[in-house]
Order: C-alpha cells, then structure tokens, then sequence
C-alpha cells in the first residue's frame, strides 16, 4: 500500500509542477514569461504546450582574424606574364567594342531616327512595321547597354604598358 502511495504523491508533485510554470509569450522568434514586456511589445500567448527553450553556445572569438597564408591565396603570377594577361584582355575587350560600334552604326541607319524603311508586306501590314520598329528600337537599347559594359571592363583594367 505504501508504494502506491508514494507513486501517488510523485503524480501529485508532477502535476503541479507543470501546472506552476508560469505563462509564456511569443515575441517574434523570442519568448518571455515577464507579463510587462510581453504587454509592451504585444506578444502572443503561447497555450496548450511547455516550452523548453535552450540557449546556444556561442563561438570562441578569436583575438586576431587570422590571416590567409599565400600558398591557399592560390598559385601567384609573375608581373610579365600578368601584364601580358591584361594586355590580351584589353586587347579583346577593343575588338568587341569596335564591333559593338559597329552594329551600333548599322542600326542607326536602319532605325532611321524612328521610321525606317517598309520591307516586304509592311506596306500593307501596318502592324508587322511597328512590331520591326519596336524591335530596332530595342536592339539599339541593348546593343548601347553592351558597348557600356564593355567600357567599364576595360576602365577596369589596368592602365597598359606603353601608355605609361
């Protein structure tokens, strides 16, 4: 009879142990059980559940970030060959830009300041002309969003050699 007692007692404690734990608030990804600061922030009741909140560990911090060693920076160029890199970069970046400017042109004429030349069954499809139309416009408008790429890529670069 005793040990039935004792299990009844150890339910009892349980019980009320839960029934004593105070009342949590949401606030966002934090909970509280300080009724004021839940109000102030207006916090939302968390019911039908305990929560059980456990904080993180929190990294050690180190005194100094320490510094990449050259070996993990990757293999290293010498200042010949580099300057030789950038010389046939800015050497590629010209040749696009000179095709560039030349579409450009192209497209100039074409376009002819917004009214081009009717082709083909334009003259009687009045629509397939501004379709054309919209579309040269377009061509323009991306064929100058190139061209300016490309002159930003080579005020990237350093300045070459013989400019110097």
């Amino acid at each position: 009879m005793t040990r039935i007692t004792w299990t009844g007692v150890l339910l009892l404690l349980l019980c009320s142990h839960a029934q004593a734990q105070d009342r949590i608030y949401r606030c966002g990804n934090a909970y509280t059980n300080a009724v004021t600061e839940a109000q102030a922030k207006n916090c939302k009741l968390v019911e039908g559940a305990n929560v059980t909140v456990v904080q993180g560990t929190r990294p050690a911090q180190k005194a100094a970030p320490a510094q990449a060693s050259p070996a993990s920076a990757g293999p290293r160029v010498n200042t010949q060959e580099q300057q030789s890199r950038d010389s046939d970069a800015r050497l590629i970046l010209q040749a696009e830009l000179k095709k560039a400017e030349a579409r450009q042109a192209e497209l100039l004429k074409e376009y002819n300041n917004g009214e081009p030349d009717k082709i083909g069954g334009e003259a009687r499809n009045h629509q397939r002309y501004l379709d054309r139309v919209a579309e040269l416009k377009a061509q323009l408008a991306r064929n100058e969003s190139d061209m300016a790429g490309i002159r930003r890529e080579l005020g990237r670069l350093p300045a070459s050699p013989a400019a110097r």
